[in-house]
């Protein structure tokens, strides 16, 4: 079973949201009940909490273990993005003013236009050939930067057949908003035949 790059990011961010809106909703009852409750007509006289040490244990081991347990949603899913499945497609991507090219096993070359088999792991090792680019395939949740001189990765697993957008979300120079292209998912068969062809 392939991992589920998109399914495990989008878990962590409703993890993350999920518990910041818990957060919000607990801190703003708990503040309005205390204005009621400790109000200076019923408490003249402030209590004081200092050298509590029961309370500060409390309010450092809960947002400890919040902020951990956030870190370890996140952390799986960038071991997710970063762990290429094996026997993934290998395509080579060269990013530059204000285009993407993308090379194939075979030495086939396409511009603009990904085309991959429905199904398979892809491996995108992605370059530049002068400034920093970065490859956006929002579909997929997988944003790398393409850097001259450096070679990068990411990969994403083609799951479901259809047209996707490419950006570049690292701004260029003046071309950039040009600098756009398209994921063509497609059946093994025909893309044998597309590979092949001329």
């Amino acid at each position: 079973m392939v991992y589920n790059v998109v399914q495990h990011i989008d878990e962590a961010l409703i993890y993350i949201i999920g518990i910041s809106l818990a957060l919000l909703l607990l801190i703003t009852a708990v503040m309005i009940f205390f204005l009621f409750r400790y109000r200076a007509s019923r408490n003249p006289r402030a209590a004081d909490i200092r050298n509590n040490w029961k309370v500060e244990v409390v309010w450092t081991l809960l947002p400890s273990l919040i902020a951990l347990s956030m870190f370890y949603v996140g952390w799986e899913s960038y071991i997710g993005l970063r762990s290429v499945p094996p026997g993934a497609l290998t395509i080579d991507v060269t990013a530059m003013k204000y285009a993407w090219v993308f090379t194939y096993p075979n030495k086939k070359q396409s511009e603009g236009v990904l085309v991959v088999p429905q199904g398979q792991a892809v491996k995108l090792n992605l370059t530049s050939l002068d400034v920093i680019h970065s490859f956006y395939l929002p579909a997929f949740r997988i944003k790398m930067d393409a850097l001259r001189g450096m070679t990068t990765y990411t990969w994403f697993h083609a799951d479901k057949p259809g047209t996707y957008t490419i950006l570049c979300a690292e701004y260029c120079g003046t071309g950039h908003a040009d600098m756009s292209g398209l994921l063509r998912i497609i059946p093994e068969s025909e893309y044998q035949v597309w590979l092949n062809g001329k």
